[in-house]
């Protein structure tokens, strides 16, 4: 800043140069005003009009933009859309009788809802019969508002549902004594073309129980073998080959029944191990199944003491809740075994086991052989919502899986049976030719 000192030869100079000063200011002022506010022709050349951007929403980048509308979850979408019993209905997977549709089945479609039907041998008859019986039950289902289940027990081996006309698949064990998991996994496109011949969509394999007790009375050689390894890599690829043909595969019996000595159809079996130890075998493949993201896991009727000392596996809060889906991560489709089993019918009543199960973490309630047993629990689950032993809730989670798993596969009640027969005998005795080389 100028020093000014006031002397007779500068007296006036303070006074001129503050006048300069002034006058410099209001000169710069000036100039900015111009700058800021370009001519309307030079906006429209530069695309950059002042004016029009503050007046025009569209143009004007800092104005709030228009509100995306939230993507619609379709499985929520669908699940809001149902009442309670259908929700219910949902998580019921049940047995029939005889080889056709009797008034019985008629009925409990109608008023249990049931999400699924599972068949057994006795269910079977000529593969055109088989087909036409599966057909009828679609078409029943066609009153509800979602595709039901058609699942069969399909392994190959001793477990086979298909009729004679249908060339035979080998035990798992003859296909793991192989090691070559391409052959798994042909073994698993091959069973999936059988189930559809029929028009299945639903097949509980592969079985991925670890054959570790030589005197098991009911796994034996529906295991791929007794090394954990072994398993998980030729259970994978039996699943894939599966997903591959458009049917879902169920993974069977977590946590493990390859060390029993007792068949859980007849009575409850014991298993004294620790999470430890089965950490260190049984689990390994259903681990690798949660890893290739499975569709759904069956769990076993099996007392693990050291685990939960007052519930089988499928009633099991520690081994579902807990482990499955808490360390596991599994937040797939969980299926109970069939719940009219020895191993639940001798000690548990129906209902007991059905409220158990559920707030377990189950979602899918397996139920053979009897209407009545449906029944029951349908009645069960609808009066524990009302009266809050279960919430709705809970009940929603299970049912947005079942339903999502649904949607996955595209389900349908319109869709048919399908397939060459002579094509698929023909494309069997062949690879059964390999697994015979080997």
């Amino acid at each position: 800043m100028y020093n000014y000192r006031y002397t007779s030869n500068n007296k006036w100079r303070k006074p001129l140069h503050m006048l300069c000063l002034l006058l410099g200011i209001v000169l710069l002022l000036s100039a900015c005003g111009q700058a800021q506010k370009p001519s309307s022709a030079t906006d429209s050349n530069t695309g950059s009009n002042t004016e029009q951007s503050s007046s025009s929403p569209e143009q004007n980048t800092a104005s709030p933009q228009e509100e995306v509308p939230e993507e619609v979850d379709p499985v929520q979408e669908q699940l809001s859309s149902l009442t309670l019993e259908e929700k219910i209905g949902q998580m019921i997977l049940a047995g029939v009788q005889g080889t056709t549709l009797d008034d019985q089945a008629k009925q409990m479609i109608t008023n249990q809802k049931v999400g699924g039907i599972i068949f057994y041998a006795n269910n079977v008859s000529t593969l055109e019969g088989t087909a036409k019986f599966v057909k009828s039950i679609k078409e029943a289902n066609q009153s509800n508002p979602v595709p039901i289940f058609m699942s069969v027990d399909q392994e190959g081996g001793k477990v086979s549902r298909m009729p004679e006309t249908v060339e035979s698949i080998p035990s798992s064990r003859k296909v793991g004594e192989t090691k070559d998991s391409a052959l798994a996994e042909t073994m698993g496109e091959l069973l999936a073309r059988q189930v559809q011949l029929a028009g299945f969509n639903v097949d509980f394999a592969p079985v991925l129980d670890v054959n570790s007790n030589p005197k098991n009375p009911v796994i034996g050689d529906r295991s791929f073998g007794s090394s954990a390894e072994l398993v998980s890599r030729m259970g994978i690829a039996e699943m894939k080959g599966l997903r591959s043909e458009d049917i879902i595969p169920v993974v069977k019996h977590f946590p493990g029944h390859g060390d029993t000595s007792v068949d859980s159809h007849l009575d409850l079996p014991v298993v004294n191990k620790t999470e430890k130890q089965l950490a260190e075998l049984e689990w390994i493949p259903f681990q690798a199944a949660v890893k290739e993201q499975v569709e759904a896991v069956m769990v076993a009727h099996i007392l693990f003491p050291k685990l939960d000392p007052d519930h089988p596996a499928s009633l099991s809060d520690v081994i579902i809740g807990e482990h499955l889906r808490g360390k596991f991560n599994y937040d797939g489709v969980v299926i109970t075994d069939d719940l009219s089993m020895g191993a639940i019918a001798k000690n548990f009543k129906l209902d007991q086991a059905a409220l158990a199960t559920v707030k377990a973490g189950s979602d899918i309630l397996l139920v053979a052989h009897s209407y009545e047993s449906a029944k029951t629990i349908f009645d069960t689950l609808i009066s524990a919502v009302k009266s809050g032993k279960i919430t709705e809730s809970r009940i929603d989670k299970s049912v947005y899986r079942i339903l999502a798993l649904k949607q996955q596969y595209k389900l349908s009640d319109d869709q048919k049976a399908s397939g060459d027969l002579k094509q698929l005998n023909a494309d069997i005795v062949d690879w059964r030719k390999q697994i015979d080389a080997r």
